[in-house]
């Protein structure tokens, strides 16, 4: 077990470091070779690059895990059947806008729930789109030789679009973090008011995995606006201190990234595939249980679920060939009564038992 161990953390480290290696060399180079790379950005850069060595390991060792592997390389493999490659790719652009864009995944919870998300995860997204490029050195701006009043953008060395200042796309383009910090204190306010009314949540909830991620988006929503109040409002009164201080907050958001709750961005993303694996399982042979007759699941996830337990040295095997994973949920609960009243007839008369698992249904 600590030799498997061993290999699986030198596997994740080296997945950690080539994506790790990746970013740099897109930094290296999407930055005209660090010609636009702004070196007072070295703090948030190096921080981002722990993350993506962080993301990478946790990723890795993630799907090492035999569950985690069977679900990711099975649904996968079905994705890219050649027959069946298009219909797979009209139904990714499905999930990806029902699950991504719209998020309707967390609106079946409840609709407060779903406002909090979604207002959160779009303003993350929208901040994250604008920071990485720019403080990377993949975007940068520059005035136009012949008016000063028009500004270029360029994305890896290529101008992409210009626009005129004053005009809206220069005040969208120069306040976009202020609405998506805008957007992220709404989805923190609404989610905080909706934890403080559900006792249900009350119970559950763990600052660590709850509370510090909220927190933490709220802590670099705030310091950002304070930017831009004391830009445009106090004439630069104690911008240092609050770039200072903004500037910790992202970079312990950064390194809390791989390690906390935010890393079920990357989960989520990958759970993709197992969308595919439950849609192929619905369509092929279903599994019956062989104590009730009904069926329960697909034939594919219970040989998969056997294969899993044998990986991980679990035996479920049960008398005649059968296993413990073709009895349906229903029968497994009602195992359990029978257990029980079987014990109790062994202490009471030791000739009487009971036959958990009859020849016949």
């Amino acid at each position: 077990m600590k030799a498997r161990w061993n290999s699986d953390v030198v596997h994740a480290a080296c997945w950690g470091l080539l994506v790790a290696g990746i970013l740099l060399l897109a930094i290296y180079f999407g930055s005209g070779r660090l010609r636009h790379f702004d070196a007072a950005l070295v703090p948030y850069t190096g921080a981002a690059v722990f993350a993506a060595f962080g993301c990478g390991y946790r990723f890795a060792m993630w799907l090492r895990r035999p569950p985690t592997r069977s679900y990711w390389f099975s649904g996968w493999r079905i994705f890219f059947r050649p027959s069946r490659l298009p219909a797979n790719i009209a139904r990714l652009l499905q999930l990806l806008f029902n699950d991504f864009l719209e998020q309707r995944f967390i609106e079946k919870r409840s609709k407060l729930r779903w406002a909090a998300h979604w207002l959160i995860a779009w303003g993350c997204i929208l901040a994250a789109a604008v920071t990485f490029p720019l403080s990377f050195g993949w975007v940068h701006f520059q005035n136009a030789p012949h008016d000063q009043h028009v500004y270029r953008a360029f994305f890896f060395g290529q101008q992409v679009f210009t626009f005129h200042l004053g005009g809206m796309v220069a005040l969208l383009t120069f306040n976009i973090l202020d609405i998506s910090a805008v957007m992220v204190l709404t989805g923190v306010a609404l989610s905080l008011w909706r934890r403080a009314r559900d006792r249900g949540a009350i119970a559950v909830q763990q600052f660590a995995q709850d509370m510090m991620p909220l927190l933490m988006l709220f802590a670099i929503s705030i310091t950002g606006l304070f930017l831009t109040a004391s830009t445009h409002l106090l004439h630069g009164l104690n911008y240092g201190f609050l770039s200072m201080m903004h500037a910790v907050t992202v970079i312990f958001a950064l390194l809390y990234l791989p390690f906390g709750k935010f890393f079920h961005i990357f989960q989520r993303s990958a759970q993709l595939g197992v969308q595919f694996y439950k849609d192929e399982g619905q369509k092929g042979e279903q599994a019956r249980c062989i104590r009730c007759g009904e069926a329960f699941a697909s034939q594919m996830h219970v040989n998969d679920l056997k294969n899993v337990q044998s990986d991980l040295n679990i035996h479920y095997e049960l008398p005649q060939g059968r296993h413990y994973q073709e009895v349906c949920p229903v029968c497994r609960r009602k195992s359990i009564a029978l257990a029980q009243d079987g014990t109790w007839r062994e202490l009471r008369t030791p000739e009487t038992t009971r036959t958990l698992w009859p020849d016949h249904p």
